[in-house]
């Protein structure tokens, strides 16, 4: 995989199948509460290292499912995510916080007609997620009783490296954890 970091220049990473592999059963374990025959839906594409890690191996490799998705998020209609969590009992709804500002500039009206009672664990991936949207995240997808998982890592860590865990906390807006 490919990554410019905080260089600018792109570098390339190789992952080893061992150690690669046993971080993204772990870490898709613990740091999202995954069990076996849950659902875990990261809409990260494969291309990216979230999509491979928690879009692919973690769930699999956790005898879980993970939904794979391919299209834009708000075609052909803005609630298409929404769907996807209640027509697959999503366990764990894994996204960046890019679409969901896109998804809250529709307020609560794009939620409201949605259970989603399935959803367990939300996560926050790919860059900071300001404390609006991450109300807005916890709020209308969540529906106050889902813990927010956000996370920071790399593409060079091949995993969360700093989050809180379910169960443990803190789970305060725009903060991923001590």
């Amino acid at each position: 995989l490919y990554t410019s970091g905080t260089t600018g220049k792109p570098k390339g990473v190789m992952h080893a199948t061992g150690g690669y592999a046993t971080q993204a059963y772990w870490s898709c374990r613990y740091v999202f509460n995954l069990k076996e025959d849950e659902v875990m839906w990261c809409t990260a594409d494969v291309g990216w290292i979230t999509g491979h890690t928690y879009g692919c191996y973690g769930p699999l490799l956790n005898n879980a499912t993970a939904v794979l998705f391919e299209g834009l998020p708000n075609y052909p209609k803005t609630d298409r995510f929404m769907k996807v969590i209640e027509e697959n009992k999503v366990n764990v709804f894994y996204t960046a916080p890019t679409a969901l500002r896109m998804f809250a500039l529709q307020g609560s009206k794009l939620t409201k007609k949605y259970k989603m009672d399935s959803l367990k664990i939300l996560g926050s991936v790919g860059e900071p997620i300001d404390e609006k949207t991450w109300l807005w995240f916890f709020d209308n997808i969540g529906k106050k009783r889902c813990p927010i998982i956000d996370t920071y890592w790399q593409t060079e860590t091949g995993s969360a490296v700093i989050n809180s865990l379910p169960g443990i906390g803190p789970f305060i807006p725009s903060y991923a954890a001590k």
